[in-house]
């Protein structure tokens, strides 16, 4: 008997299929790992600001699409506008969405997002936040998902030139999932002038979660063939991504141009994963309210 391990993934109204012992296509969990909001990148802008509220807009175009850093055979690139409110009060909402070039419909779903995060410790290096998802699919599907709540914790050192960032997720809807994630950056100031700063910002993301695993074993019962199906979930390491960006920031507007590398872990009887990259480039402007 010899088990026939499937990993099933619903994507957009669009089933893809791989000629190896693991099938799999694309999850809307696999969509909301690539997706996550990072509280922690928008709040060190407002550092140096005691009493604030801010709308933080941004466009961010990849050459390419992964998913959980596994290539599903498409050569697409994607779009993800945001629209951020944040205050010194702790208060944050975001808008945002995500656009693929080869999907149908290629507006995937929107995501509304409401949170409170606040500094605190020994010279406000360590930060917590809370904040609650919602997704709005544009297809017609029973999406498994459709809410997330996530709590994190950061710190970075007094400089900001080293941080770190634990988040761990709640999906629910019509099923349940657990994400851990893990952000680690150092930054390098490269150039810096009146109203310019350019910074080299590598950092390493590193993905945790559960998957369900379908495990079909065939057996012989008098003389007739059955297939019994049975479904696990399990949880383990998913995908770790280096980022290699450069960021400008010249008056209220920031830059970045970066390469992204994902190193996919294997799941039970996965095989032939290999090493993903791209480039992003993303354009945002801070509005002082």
């Amino acid at each position: 008997m010899k088990p026939l391990i499937t990993i099933a993934f619903l994507f957009a109204g669009l089933t893809f299929s791989f000629a190896q012992d693991v099938k799999e296509t694309k999850s809307e969990e696999d969509q909301i790992i690539d997706a996550l909001f990072n509280y922690d990148e928008i709040d060190n802008i407002a550092d140096s600001f005691s009493n604030f509220q801010f709308l933080y807009l941004s466009l961010n175009y990849s050459s390419n699409t992964y998913f959980s850093g596994r290539d599903i055979g498409i050569d697409q690139f994607n779009l993800i506008p945001q629209i951020t409110y944040f205050n010194s009060n702790g208060l944050f909402a975001s808008l945002s969405g995500i656009y693929y070039s080869k999907f149908v419909p290629k507006w995937d779903y929107t995501t509304v997002t409401l949170g409170y995060g606040k500094k605190f410790g020994k010279s406000n290096s360590l930060r917590y936040f809370v904040d609650y998802s919602r997704y709005i699919y544009s297809n017609s599907l029973d999406n498994l998902f459709k809410n997330n709540i996530e709590l994190a914790l950061s710190y970075h050192n007094n400089k900001n030139t080293l941080g770190t960032q634990l988040s761990v997720n709640y999906l629910f809807g019509k099923e349940q999932s657990f994400i851990i994630s893990s952000r680690n950056f150092a930054s390098f100031e490269l150039l810096k002038t009146k109203k310019s700063t350019l910074k080299f910002k590598p950092q390493v993301n590193i993905t945790m979660g559960q998957q369900t695993i379908e495990l079909a074993q065939t057996v012989i019962i008098s003389g007739s063939e059955l297939t019994d199906y049975t479904q696990h979930k399990v949880f383990g390491m998913i995908n770790t991504q280096i980022e290699i960006p450069l960021l400008l920031n010249t008056h209220n507007f920031d830059f970045e141009l970066g390469y992204n590398l994902n190193i996919p872990s294997a799941f039970e009887n996965e095989s032939n994963l290999k090493t993903t990259g791209y480039f992003n480039v993303s354009l945002a402007y801070l509005m002082d309210l």
